[in-house]
């Protein structure tokens, strides 16, 4: 089963909000998943996500590919916590 780290689409119509899911590739957008480790709000200013690091590590060790979206979350989580 190939999986990956990507983002699910919740919210209303032109209010969108995502949360960074582990879903099989073959699964819908916003279907199936395996667990949720963030979230994320584009209409928010500054400090706009949260992933849980530990959990996005372990799913990349195990083989996830995350999406391009996620990778760059990914790394301004990671940015941000090794600041504060």
């Amino acid at each position: 089963m190939s999986v990956s780290i990507r983002l699910r689409r919740e919210g209303t119509t032109k209010r969108p909000y995502y949360k960074v899911v582990v879903a099989d590739k073959r699964s819908p957008r916003d279907g199936k998943f395996i667990e949720i480790i963030g979230n994320y709000d584009p209409r928010k200013e500054g400090q706009n996500a949260s992933i849980d690091i530990s959990r996005a590590d372990y799913w990349i060790s195990k083989g996830a590919q995350p999406s391009d979206t996620v990778r760059n979350l990914i790394r301004t989580v990671r940015r941000t916590t090794a600041a504060a």
